[in-house]
Order: structure tokens, then C-alpha cells, then sequence
């Protein structure tokens, strides 16, 4: 996958508006409704959604810059040091205790130190175990049951609570690694992404949809079925809507992180038939007043 600065044609140094305004500028342009039947369109709206979703958030921005993160959001692995590959054996002093017996047995701090360190390692909690879960726009407003395979061989059902948002994390108290000893288990971390819908734009807790409408619906106004994230629902379209119109739907959107939802935007795109039916045809050719009416003119006040 591409550098997203590269995805989204801005510099390193961009600011998050011209993060904001390249990603708006290009989800429009790529969206797949505008482009149906493009299947490298739908795969260039995925890439520039991707970016979007690494650059719009600061910490994610920030770990990636640092090389803490691939172009992908995953945590690139971390540098493995000598005792990342000790093995306990009676030829590797240092991979246990053994090395440091004769310091344990004094009285001193120092060998009160070692003894506490030894109790320690011989009781270490368990290691925090790190999933990414992905999960459908759909799926993060209303609520859904997953299930992850254990690096162990066994399964967990993680339960994502409604209006998740992505990037989210749930932490599974004692659903870790085993400690040793009496150390109890770690946690199981489970850190939620929200997929991009094809149908959607996204800006921030707000989706944008392009909602085609005829010349009839344009002038007369109508009631059309559009889609949500999670249902179909009916827009009223005032009449002398023009193309370009943008309709509000209150809470329609994706979750917001303090909770609720954001809104649904919804731009109208006036679609003429084809081919134009000829009694339109001989209309507007004796409309003079349509053919005084200037809409570059109009469109700028």
C-alpha cells in the first residue's frame, strides 16, 4: 500500500483542514456510485479511506510518522534484543536464576533485591494478548457478537457494544496469556475498526451520500427511499431542489466517541434520462425564459 500523504496528494507537513479537504475533495471524486461498475475505482475509495482513517486521527498520525506504524495502521514489529532468544538450559546462565544464586543467599539489600526479583519472575502475570477487530459501519452502530481465535488454539466471543467507534479498545480482564506461579492471566485487548462503507463518504462522525433524483423530482419536490448504515429510510426532497442540494439527516451518521451519532448528509444529483424524451426537448427549445435563466450566475450569489 501507498504512503496515505501519498494517497491524498498533500505534503507531510499538511494540516489536519488539508487532510480534511484532500480526503473530501478525493472520496467524492472516487466514490463507487459515481463510478459503478469500476472495480479499480471502489479499490482506489478503499486506499484513500484507509489513509484517511491513519492521518485523520493525531495519535495514529503521529506513531506513524515516528515508523511506530506501517501505511496500514498495524504496529510494526518491534526490535528483538539478546534475551528475546535465550532458552532455559543448563549451558545459558542467564535465561534463569541460576546465574545469581550465590548473590540470593547473602543478607544484604542487595540480596533481598534478587530474592524479591526471583519470587516475581516465578509469579509473573500473564502477557496482555493485542487483537484487531474488524467490524462493518452497521455493526458499530447496532451492536455485535465476535469471535477471535486464541494463539492457544481456543476461542473468545467479544461483545461490541453499540455505537463503538473506530479505533476504540475493550480490554478482557483475565482473558490473556497464563501468568506462572500465582500470577494471574493478562487481559485480552481487542482494539475495534470500523470498515469504510462503499456507500459513504466519511467527514469525521458524518457521512456523505450522493443521492440521484429526476428533473420532475428536482422541480416538484418528492419522497424518496435512501439508504443508512442500517435501514432504508424516506427523504423528503424539497421541490425547486436544484442538483448539488445538500439534506441533513440528524443522527444517521456513525458513532461519535462522548456518544450519539452524527448526521447524514445527503447531496442531490440530478440525473436527466437517456435518451431525453423528445417532448422535453421541444419544451425547453421554447422556453425562452430557460434559456435567459444564467446558472453559473446563479449558483455564485
Amino acid at each position: 500500500m501507498k504512503n496515505p500523504y501519498e494517497i491524498l496528494g498533500i505534503a507531510p507537513t499538511a494540516s489536519a483542514e488539508e487532510i480534511k479537504k484532500a480526503y473530501r475533495r478525493l472520496a467524492m471524486r472516487t466514490h463507487p456510485d459515481m463510478n459503478p461498475g469500476d472495480a479499480s475505482g471502489e479499490e482506489t475509495f478503499k486506499d484513500i479511506a484507509n489513509a484517511w482513517r491513519l492521518l485523520r486521527d493525531p495519535e495514529k498520525r503521529r506513531r506513524f510518522d515516528a515508523g511506530e506504524l506501517d501505511e496500514t495502521g498495524v504496529e510494526r514489529p518491534q526490535r528483538r534484543y539478546y534475551r528475546d532468544f535465550a532458552h532455559a538450559s543448563e549451558a545459558d546462565a542467564y535465561a534463569n536464576d541460576a546465574a545469581f544464586a550465590d548473590f540470593a543467599e547473602g543478607e544484604d539489600p542487595f540480596a533481598e533485591l534478587l530474592r524479591r526479583a526471583a519470587h516475581a519472575r516465578a509469579n509473573r502475570r500473564g502477557s496482555d494478548l493485542r487483537f484487531r477487530m474488524p467490524v462493518t459501519l452497521a455493526e458499530s452502530i447496532e451492536g455485535v457478537t465476535k469471535r477471535v481465535t486464541l494463539p492457544a488454539g481456543g476461542t473468545l466471543d467479544v461483545a461490541i457494544p453499540a455505537g463503538i467507534a473506530d479505533g476504540q479498545a475493550l480490554r478482557l480482564k483475565g482473558k490473556g496469556a497464563p501468568g506462572t506461579g500465582s500470577g494471574g492471566a493478562g487481559d485480552a485487548i481487542v482494539e475495534v475498526e470500523v470498515l469504510s462503507d462503499p456507500r459513504f463518504a466519511r467527514d469525521g462522525d458524518d457521512l456523505l451520500y450522493e443521492a440521484p433524483i429526476s428533473l420532475t423530482e428536482a422541480v416538484e419536490g418528492a419522497r424518496i427511499r435512501i439508504p443508512t448504515p442500517t435501514e432504508d429510510v424516506t427523504l423528503t426532497v424539497p421541490p425547486e431542489s436544484g442538483s448539488g442540494t445538500t439534506l441533513r439527516l440528524k443522527g444517521k451518521g456513525a458513532p461519535r466517541r462522548g456518544g450519539g451519532r452524527g448526521d447524514l448528509l445527503v447531496n442531490l444529483r440530478l440525473v436527466l434520462p437517456k435518451p431525453a424524451d423528445p417532448a422535453l426537448k421541444a419544451f425547453i427549445a421554447g422556453w425562452e425564459a430557460g434559456k435567459a435563466f444564467n446558472a453559473r450566475e446563479e449558483a455564485a450569489q
